[in-house]
């Protein structure tokens, strides 16, 4: 279950005696290396506990009387809104009946049916509930409707049901429940492709102990190796100095200074075939470094820098040119910013995203985006087969859903310029 590992999963429960296994199903995600948050309905904890949940989760249960009191922060019971966008996926096992139904009709009249609706995440149901009921034309359609709207069924199983009756209707095994979910996000839309992605900044040292460097976190650009990992990739992720986890089936070369980075990243050009730059690299280097601690001395202290290549303008333009993905951290002018470096660049995408303290449109209840945050809101912009430029936004989301998010958009386009160029030929 190593796809599993570093997700946000949210479980749902809802209304039934097949709650108990919800239990179960909590601890095998967090085996599985899963961060869960347990979401109840009022009908739930007729079954099963918030204690045990929360006993079983390391983390309080979110219910429908604590949504309008509730702390915001992600370890208490968060608003809707936060809690789904901290969502990786949503999973309400077991999903009674009526939770379908509401689900089905769009309708959000308890905190877990807001949520869903509020949330970009990766939505899936496992039907439990008695054998008749199940078999009703209109759970039929109502279950035929979610999946039709992109959410993954899951079951349900056949076999002795608590009212002691035998049929379908039954909660799909928990191992069956995991290996489902672990296939969902293994993806396979990249297998094969040789993909490298930088991130995190550099660092252009002043002296041994001092350098000049920026805000990046990295985060961005690690969610995005993890999602072309999962999308099947051969993935070689280059980083700047982070303090964060490399993703599983990711090999990682680190770096620190500009120079480093270009150095690492002409090596993979020979192989490389979708080349994605969320690294923050240092436009600008110190001419020469010292060799001793600067002391504090002087009033003032000048430093004479020098400009650093540009390795996505080298990336570009190599005679192996991958398809080429450049990212534009700006703080005013987003678009037009953008559209001139994909142009003056010859980029085949790229990424904008805004590192000012929060956008002109955020509303108050939004939070921050960019540089050493959790979450980010991105503007794509991409020449289409007539030279024409074409834009998609991804509204404020986590940055791990929007990797997966960018990446399907940007799978799409990599495979699009491979036809056009077999058409072309």
């Amino acid at each position: 279950m190593h796809t599993l590992n570093g997700r946000n999963i949210i479980i749902g429960i809802s209304g039934g005696i097949a709650a108990y296994k919800s239990a179960d199903l909590c601890r095998r995600l967090m085996e599985a290396g899963a961060d869960v948050r347990i979401v109840m309905t009022r009908a739930a904890t007729q079954f099963i506990t918030p204690l045990t949940m929360q006993a079983l989760s390391g983390h309080p249960v979110i219910l429908d009387e604590n949504e309008d009191n509730a702390d915001k922060g992600p370890d208490n019971a968060m608003a809707h809104i936060e809690l789904a966008r901290w969502a990786d996926a949503i999973v309400i096992a077991p999903a009674s009946a009526n939770t379908i139904a509401r689900l089905a009709q769009g309708r959000a009249d308890n905190l877990l049916t807001s949520l869903c609706l509020a949330s970009e995440a990766a939505k899936a149901f496992a039907p439990a509930m008695n054998r008749v009921m199940w078999q009703d034309l209109a759970t039929q359609a109502n279950c035929r409707r979610l999946v039709e709207h992109g959410w993954l069924q899951l079951g349900p199983d056949s076999g002795l049901q608590a009212c002691g009756e035998t049929g379908e209707g039954r909660l799909l095994a928990v191992e069956d429940i995991l290996a489902q979910l672990a296939q969902h996000f293994n993806t396979g839309e990249l297998a094969g492709v040789d993909v490298v992605v930088t991130a995190g900044p550099t660092y252009e040292p002043i002296d041994p102990v001092r350098f000049i460097g920026n805000r990046s976190s990295g985060r961005m650009g690690y969610a995005i190796a993890r999602a072309a990992a999962e999308a099947g990739a051969r993935v070689t992720l280059i980083s700047g100095p982070v303090t964060l986890t490399t993703p599983e089936k990711v090999r990682r070369i680190d770096v620190e200074t500009a120079a480093e980075m270009q150095q690492a990243v002409m090596a993979q050009m020979g192989g490389c075939e979708l080349y994605i730059s969320t690294a923050a690299v240092s436009d600008y280097r110190v001419k020469t470094p010292a060799a001793e601690k600067i002391k504090k001395s002087a009033d003032s202290l000048s430093l004479e820098l020098v400009r650093n290549d540009d390795i996505l303008s080298a990336v570009a333009a190599h005679p192996l040119r991958p398809f080429v993905v450049g990212f534009a951290a700006e703080t005013q002018n987003l678009i037009d910013n953008a559209r001139e470096k994909l142009l003056r660049k010859k980029l085949d995408m790229i990424v904008a995203n805004d590192v000012s303290a929060k956008p002109d449109n955020a509303e108050a209840n939004q939070p921050a985006i960019g540089f050493n945050s959790e979450y980010n809101a991105l503007h794509l912009l991409w020449p289409d087969n007539h030279g024409e430029i074409q834009q998609q936004f991804l509204d404020i989301a986590s940055k791990q859903t929007l990797a997966r998010q960018l990446l399907a958009i940007i799978t799409e386009q990599y495979r699009n310029r491979q036809t056009h160029e077999q058409d072309t030929a």
